[in-house]
């Protein structure tokens, strides 16, 4: 009897406290948007697939928006999941539907009626909408121009909305819109010819000027634009407050403009002349070298494109190439290097090649363990130019000034000083010509992207390829982790 009130009693307890605590438990707080993330432990991102943002090419998943996200996802401790949206609307419709992504991280531009769909964070890169003509044809100088042009945007695009908002002004203004097209399409279609004249952002113009040599900007068509991510509307901020402040972290330690200077800041070295002399010895010289540009490449396991980059800054691809100081051949060796590299006649372009990549292999591996990718592909190539010894003063004077003397960023701005008797004078090596290795690595990585980009089986439309220099067995994702995380 005793035992049966005793048990009673314990199942009176436990049911009260069971109770008491699904009762509590109730009334908790459910998690925030930050805290479910962490605990799924994945980021649900979605982007469009263009150049500009997100793509994939041979050696994996790159894009400035891609590396920028990843960092956010490594920074809260989560897996970054990447989804593709099929138009500029389909992102907004996506992002806002229950259980879809956190947030899009997409080249999109802030604006008033965007604000009516969705929340963006602070803004990570400043642009401008330029207006896109066809070279050889009248340039527009201001809006009055547009009116009677075949003028093709993007879908829901901040261009659409620009020109729909400039149609009350100009009611004779007209242009149409598609979902089938990105940037680059639109690029494309004005030098081609089909159609007159669209309107991009001056990041995506910039990117892709080399490729379409006839699309120039003809004018802006406002000030500057602020792209953002975007999240869905809801009064939860937790997953905003995170990104901001990863954000404003990345502007101050420097993220942002090294992730900008690897995606743009070599885009606009060549210029109209200089980009259709290339596309010119692309057709009528690279094919007579390819042959060994390959071979010599494979025998150094290296990127073959790397190699014809080179040859085409030192000599245009041509074999007879000699400069004033005696620097011969289509790699434009010194007697004292071919020697060394085991080449006979410097203007054989066979030999030439081939002393070429084994002088570059033996550079990079000359360089201190701390020289990481990509920068450790640069400092090669400015060595490839300048000379260890110059390069390495550069570098002891970047330490100097409070400067990383493992980045390129950093070195390239002490390079130009060799040449200045106050700084050379402090150095081993003296003078040096600084300024040319700055031009060679930024000429060598554009001609690079042009190679890449021709030279790459084409995926889906008109989608190009925009990858790093990379040597012996680094992939893109190796060369994003070796950027300075948050």
């Amino acid at each position: 009897m005793f035992a049966q009130t005793l048990f009673r009693k314990r199942c009176t307890s436990w049911l009260l406290a069971t109770g008491i605590f699904l009762m509590l438990s109730s009334c908790a707080e459910p998690p925030s948007e930050l805290e479910r993330i962490q605990e799924e432990g994945v980021l649900r991102v979605i982007t469009r697939n263009s150049p500009s943002t997100y793509f994939q090419d041979r050696n994996g998943k790159t894009g400035f928006e891609y590396e920028l996200v990843k960092r956010f996802a490594g920074h809260l401790g989560v897996e970054l999941q990447i989804e593709t949206a099929d138009s500029i609307e389909d992102i907004f419709s996506r992002l806002n539907r229950p259980g879809g992504p956190a947030l899009a991280a997409a080249g999109l531009v802030a604006s008033e009626s965007r604000n009516q769909l969705a929340r963006f964070t602070r803004p990570y890169l400043e642009t401008t909408t330029q207006v896109v003509y066809r070279l050889g044809q009248r340039r527009p100088t201001r809006i009055e121009d547009l009116v009677g042009k075949r003028i093709l945007v993007l879908r829901g695009s901040s261009q659409a909305e620009k020109l729909q908002a400039l149609q009350a002004e100009y009611p004779e203004l007209r242009y149409e819109e598609s979902d089938a097209v990105e940037a680059v399409d639109l690029l494309r279609m004005v030098d081609e010819g089909q159609i007159d004249l669209t309107l991009v952002e001056s990041n995506e113009l910039a990117m892709n000027q080399v490729y379409f040599t006839n699309a120039r900007a003809a004018f802006d068509l406002e000030d500057e634009n602020s792209l953002s991510w975007i999240l869905p509307k809801g009064e939860d901020e937790s997953l905003l407050n995170a990104a901001n402040e990863f954000l404003d972290e990345a502007r101050r330690n420097g993220t942002l403009q090294r992730l900008h200077e690897r995606y743009y800041g070599h885009v606009d070295v060549l210029g109209y002349v200089g980009a259709y002399s290339f596309a010119k010895h692309l057709q009528q010289r690279l094919p007579r070298y390819e042959k060994a540009f390959r071979e010599t490449a494979k025998a150094h396991g290296i990127d073959w494109r790397l190699l014809a980059a080179i040859g085409y800054q030192e000599s245009h691809w041509l074999p007879d190439a000699t400069s004033k100081t005696g620097v011969r051949g289509l790699m434009m060796l010194t007697l004292r290097t071919a020697k060394a590299m085991g080449v006979s006649n410097r203007l054989d372009p066979v030999q030439s090649i081939q002393g070429g990549g084994k002088y570059l292999v033996k550079v990079h591996a000359s360089l201190p363990d701390s020289v990481l990718e990509p920068d450790r592909t640069w400092f090669a190539l400015a060595a490839y130019n300048v000379g260890g010894g110059h390069l390495e003063d550069a570098r002891k004077l970047a330490e100097a000034e409070g400067l990383d003397p493992n980045k390129w960023l950093d070195v390239k701005q002490m390079l130009p000083r060799l040449a200045q008797k106050q700084w050379y004078s402090k150095t081993r090596y003296g003078y040096a010509r600084g300024g040319e290795p700055v031009h060679f690595v930024a000429n060598i990585r554009r001609y690079y992207d042009i190679l890449t980009w021709v030279t790459q089986p084409q995926m889906e439309g008109q989608q190009l390829v925009q990858s790093d220099i990379h040597i012996p067995g680094i992939q893109a994702e190796d060369l994003s982790e070796n950027l300075p995380p948050l």
